[in-house]
């Protein structure tokens, strides 16, 4: 099966080279041939998506451009449309992750970029979302307006099916001219959305481009890096350090790195009423794309005391994720994955004959749960699956000892009382933790989400000022002045 990926404004296909991608295993076989460009063709392309967003997107209004993007979700969400067909189709195919978790994960997802989600990504960043339209009144005095960059480059990453759509609607909607490098392990959706967006408004599609090169590539990569006013970058700290090294000192860079999120229990929850319930909830967030995403927790920290135990309730998990597993199997993993696992596993059972630990699942296994009773400093799990349930006196203690990794924490699920729950979500928030939310929602980010504790929107733009004295001054200059 051969798919092309990509979004060229301008360029015929058969003025450019085609890299081809290949995924899956056995019969089912797709093979996606990516566009890389050569520095004459860059050049020309970037310089085309800068002109066209000049001269179309900042024209439109916000509003505009959510109808557009809105449309296009639309037609994503109808699970008749040709383009929703292909993806529930080939993204199992392209990502090995169970279909029926493609098909619910997109829906999800998708969900949170309709018109009222879109609203809200707004109203989280601008006090006045017309701001990107004109200039608004500011409490201090005079007038201010957001102006997103002429050329913002996005550097995606492909672990989880869709991922790209989030930065590039929000560069659409500070009407950036966008380029968007392709994930090497997920080049389709980006490329379908922006072929969706073209279709509905020819002139929006012309403002984007979406394109792919060999990450690192000394002969390409500088090239696209020198074109960009701001560029967007997710990934390992090693590639964007060196994507930073390349960058002109003069461009905005915005960097997501590797983080790790965790998770807290505290005794109140552990009942013997709810305590099924929330391991329910706690392997659903472990299975979802097999915690390839940074929200996906890989320790639960579990407080002594409740009516459940963490060792019981650290069998519950293990017994709802033998079950997920059953209905939503793991994707099959690549040598190095299955090394990294094995090289976990082995280091538990052997930590299990000096300190008693306890794991939960066989080899062959497509989950792993490891009981801990006695207090642990976070680190990362194997993935695929694989959670440390730590049992603890108190939750203040953990957090505590979270806080030594401040700089690689992102989410935490807290199940808690209400007045628990702010007064763990404050030593969190210290801590370094920048969200903090339920089980069973830790792998869906609320639209508008902060992203590692920044602006999806706000992030991206300048705001030009006009001061109270030059209004003032303007009025000398009137016809009306005396």
């Amino acid at each position: 099966m051969k798919e092309v990926a990509g979004h060229l404004p301008g360029l015929c296909a058969s003025e450019v080279q085609w890299h081809t991608l290949r995924f899956g295993q056995g019969s089912e076989i797709v093979e996606v041939d990516v566009p890389a460009l050569n520095e004459a063709q860059i050049i020309v392309l970037t310089a085309r998506v800068r002109a066209n967003a000049r001269a179309y997107l900042h024209q439109l209004s916000v509003a505009q451009i959510i109808t557009i993007i809105d449309e296009a979700v639309a037609r994503l969400l109808d699970r008749t449309h040709p383009l929703r067909i292909k993806a529930e189709k080939l993204l199992p195919i392209v990502t090995g992750y169970d279909a029926d978790m493609v098909r619910l994960g997109l829906t999800g997802y998708l969900k949170t970029f309709r018109q009222p989600q879109l609203k809200r990504f707004l109203a989280e960043d601008f006090a006045h979302p017309q701001m990107l339209d004109d200039f608004q009144p500011r409490p201090k005095g005079g007038f201010a307006r957001a102006f997103g960059p002429e050329l913002l480059l996005h550097i995606w990453a492909g672990n989880v099916p869709g991922l790209p759509l989030w930065s590039l609607i929000c560069g659409l909607l500070v009407k950036a001219g966008t380029i968007g490098k392709l994930p090497g392990n997920e080049p389709l959706m980006a490329s379908w959305f922006a072929q969706l967006l073209a279709e509905i408004d020819p002139q929006l599609g012309a403002c984007l481009a979406v394109v792919w090169w060999q990450g690192g590539s000394a002969e390409t990569e500088p090239t696209w890096l020198r074109q960009a006013d701001v560029v967007l970058a997710y990934g390992g700290n090693n590639t964007l350090a060196a994507i930073q090294q390349r960058l002109p000192v003069t461009t905005r860079f915005l960097p997501h790195g590797h983080k790790i999120s965790v998770g807290l229990v505290a005794a109140s929850a552990l009942n013997t009423r709810q305590g099924a319930e929330l391991a329910r909830r706690v392997a659903y967030d472990v299975m979802r794309y097999d915690q390839a995403g940074c929200y996906s927790p890989q320790m639960l920290f579990v407080e002594r005391g409740g009516a459940v135990s963490s060792d019981e309730f650290a069998a519950y998990i293990a017994h709802e994720l033998a079950a997920l597993a059953r209905k939503h199997p793991r994707r099959p993993l690549a040598i190095e994955e299955m090394n990294s696992l094995a090289a976990w596993r082995n280091g538990e059972e052997m930590r299990a004959l000096a300190d008693g630990r306890t794991l939960y699942g066989h080899p062959t296994d497509g989950w792993a749960v490891v009981s801990v009773a006695q207090a642990e400093a976070l680190l990362p799990s194997a993935l695929g699956r694989t959670l440390k349930v730590v049992a603890v006196d108190a939750l203040e203690e953990a957090i505590q000892a979270l806080a030594q990794q401040r700089q690689v924490l992102q989410t935490a699920g807290v199940a808690a009382t209400p007045a628990e729950l702010f007064r763990l979500s404050a030593l969190l928030g210290q801590a370094g933790v920048t969200r903090i939310t339920a089980f069973g929602d830790m792998t869906s980010p609320e639209a508008g989400w902060h992203h590692d504790g920044r602006f999806s929107l706000l992030d991206l733009v300048t705001i030009t000022e006009i001061e109270q004295g030059a209004e003032a001054a303007a009025d000398r200059f009137a016809p009306y002045a005396d």
